[in-house]
């Protein structure tokens, strides 16, 4: 599976991290969630991953593009109505990147600014 060895460090460094996973690939027709995870307390997390091996098409972080944000937005949405039964739950957006090989390559986590 395409992403599977970078979501699965990306999750070990979350749960690194003290956080909680809920979910993992969590999908709804046009958009997808890479992991949801709770911080210590209520802080929802929607968190999309992105690894790059080479750098000759730009950086991890270089690989998000606007709409790819605007359907995490709205996978987010989904996740709070469907699954939590609410909209109002404190949440956030990031992207975590690895530069470099899955297995060992530069971790970076970046919030995404609404």
């Amino acid at each position: 599976m395409k992403g599977a060895d970078a979501e699965a460090r990306a999750a070990a460094h979350l749960l690194g991290l003290g956080r909680e996973i809920l979910a993992r690939n969590y999908r709804i027709p046009g958009g997808e969630i890479d992991i949801v995870s709770r911080e210590a307390g209520e802080m929802l997390v929607f968190t999309e991953v992105r690894q790059r091996r080479q750098t000759r098409y730009g950086s991890a972080a270089e690989s998000v593009t606007p709409r790819k944000l605007a359907l995490m937005r709205r996978a987010a949405l989904t996740y709070l109505t469907r699954e939590l039964g609410r909209d109002d739950l404190p949440c956030r957006l990031e992207v975590l990147t690895i530069d470099g090989a899955a297995e060992t390559g530069a971790i970076g986590l970046l919030d995404v600014l609404e």
